[in-house]
């Protein structure tokens, strides 16, 4: 059976920004197997991520996300300027991101975390550990932490 864990009884809301369709395709299937009723929401590059957090052009009227997971490496605008500008936007700025990326660099992380992400992952190359590493993402952000009501 699934829950949710965000007042209101509604699904879990979480913006995926990834442009690896096969990444995509992992964490929609290991939160598909979670126990958190979720609804999965992807951008493929930082130009439609910020579209659809400010709600700009086809975006207009979505439910912002209660999490971002959010990798570095996106074609348009980085994960690093998504990150700044989510960060730097009073409306924004308290939605949780998680930095999922194949960067281990310790500029990276260090950037990062300066910028005030909410935790650093880095994906791991074997499939098997990256879906458990979604499903530990799931456990933690959707069990065992409180979100707050995303505001309107």
């Amino acid at each position: 059976m699934k829950v949710d864990r965000i007042r209101g009884g509604r699904p879990v809301d979480i913006l995926l920004v990834e442009d690896n369709p096969a990444h995509v395709d992992l964490t929609r299937e290991a939160l598909r197997e979670g126990k958190v009723a979720n609804t999965l929401n992807v951008a493929t590059d930082g130009e439609e991520a910020m579209d659809y957090l400010l709600r700009r052009g086809s975006y207009k009227g979505v439910r912002r996300p209660d999490i971002i997971l959010l990798d570095l490496n996106l074609p348009k605008k980085d994960g690093r300027e998504v990150l700044a500008e989510i960060k730097a936007d009073e409306s924004l700025r308290q939605i949780p991101v998680v930095i999922m990326t194949t960067s281990s660099d310790e500029e990276d992380v260090i950037k990062s975390y300066k910028l005030h992400v909410n935790c650093y992952i880095t994906k791991p190359v074997n499939i098997d550990q990256f879906i458990e590493v979604i499903r530990s993402i799931d456990h933690f952000w959707f069990n065992v932490v409180t979100l707050p009501e995303t505001p309107e």
